[in-house]
């Protein structure tokens, strides 16, 4: 798919693998095929390095040919699946991963909307596997998953090697089969387990109500496809009621489709205001992404809300608004993916998921491994979990209350 044809772009939050829910954050692939130069010599019509000595695989293969014990069990293509993967792992990327026929299978099952699993979303933030959010009313959120929670246990198996790919196989399964996870949380000395059965997620887009008779409270659960048409619905909802000024909650937000956060800060925003930056480093010239919409709500106040669980899409329509109408933060520092995924399909059944460009806020800011601080720092502490207390919320309100 090419950019500017008008199709749904998805944004790879985190390279942030939905167990459960969307396969959020890879900006789909394009039709066409891209050739990247490297340094020194190139072969462009065989698409190789010239200087690059392929002999030490070509050796090691040969001598698994020739004095490997069990010659007969060699399966040829799953070696040279395994060389690829071996091959992409070796960037130290996350998100730029070979996938299988099994792995791709679940990604393309994820994208349509066909999924079956705890409902938790996963990324990898200072080399550990962590948990970006629980999705709203699944049995990850039930069973306490919280954001920003280590994952160091699957079962029996260790995640500390595993791929987000692989972990995400560990974890799927058919709905009513339990997985247990050792998670390790801020404050712990050591992992505790959490078992929970996986279902069929069905996420809401979003929630809203009017607090305090004048403040529109819009949750806003996921950037899915549907959302936009939702936000809409909504955003006229709220302009035929009362309210008078919005608290707009991302947290536990991980992202979801590009286009669907340009419309969302459409509302808010003067159209043909950017939204976000596309940077593709030396490679090539950056991709603007403007406003499109009305600005219906732009002229109402406005706090967002955010957390760890905050992401991609969300990071990108917060940055947004606190660029170019200087909109307050408050909560906790969001996630931190701000990189670009695009998928290649390899063979029919296998595929590869880039990295080709990063996120910047209107401003020029980077997202990734950076994410936005708030304004106004408030942290939820066990005690607000445990007693179902929002002091995020509560200043929230305070702020809009005097804006």
């Amino acid at each position: 798919m090419t950019r500017g044809t008008g199709k749904l772009a998805v944004l790879f939050f985190v390279g942030v693998l939905v167990l459960g829910a969307y396969f959020w954050g890879f900006q789909a692939g394009r039709s066409e095929a891209r050739i990247v130069p490297i340094e020194g010599a190139y072969n462009l019509q065989e698409g190789k390095p010239e200087l690059v000595d392929f002999s030490l695989f070509w050796d090691a293969w040969r001598i698994l040919q020739e004095k490997y014990a069990a010659k007969d069990s060699l399966d040829y293509q799953a070696m040279v699946e395994g060389a690829v993967a071996g091959m992409v792992k070796s960037l130290g990327d996350p998100y730029t991963v070979f996938m299988d026929a099994q792995e791709t299978k679940i990604f393309r099952d994820d994208i349509s909307g066909s999924f079956e699993g705890v409902g938790i979303e996963i990324g990898i933030q200072n080399r550990e596997l962590r948990v970006i959010a629980p999705l709203q009313g699944t049995p990850a959120q039930k069973a306490g998953l919280r954001a920003g929670d280590a994952i160091v246990r699957i079962e029996d198996t260790f995640t500390s090697d595993l791929t987000l790919e692989e972990v995400v196989s560990l974890i799927r399964g058919p709905r009513g089969t339990k997985v247990t996870l050792g998670i390790l949380r801020e404050g712990w000395l050591e992992p505790r387990d959490f078992t929970m059965a996986r279902a069929v997620i069905e996420v809401p887009s979003l929630e809203w109500d009017i607090l305090e008779g004048n403040v529109a409270y819009i949750q806003l659960f996921q950037f899915s496809e549907k959302a936009g048409r939702d936000f809409a619905r909504a955003a006229n909802e709220v302009l035929q009621s009362p309210a008078d000024r919005i608290i707009l909650d991302l947290r536990n937000n991980p992202g979801g489709f590009l286009e669907v956060a340009v419309d969302v800060a459409g509302w808010f925003l003067e159209r043909d205001q950017v939204v976000v930056l596309e940077d593709f480093g030396e490679k090539e010239k950056e991709q603007t992404y403007k406003a499109n919409g009305n600005g219906r709500l732009g002229s109402l106040p406005l706090v967002i809300l955010l957390n760890q669980g905050s992401a991609s899409a969300s990071e990108i329509v917060a940055g947004a608004l606190r660029d170019h109408k200087e909109v307050l933060l408050v909560g906790e520092k969001s996630f931190g993916k701000g990189s670009v995924q695009e998928l290649e399909e390899l063979s029919e059944d296998t595929s590869l998921k880039v990295t080709v460009a990063n996120w910047l806020t209107p401003n020029g800011n980077h997202i990734t491994n950076v994410g936005l601080s708030p304004d106004v720092r408030v942290e939820l502490t066990p005690e607000d979990f445990d007693q179902e207390r929002d002091p995020q919320l509560d200043k929230a309100l305070e702020i809009i209350k005097n804006l």
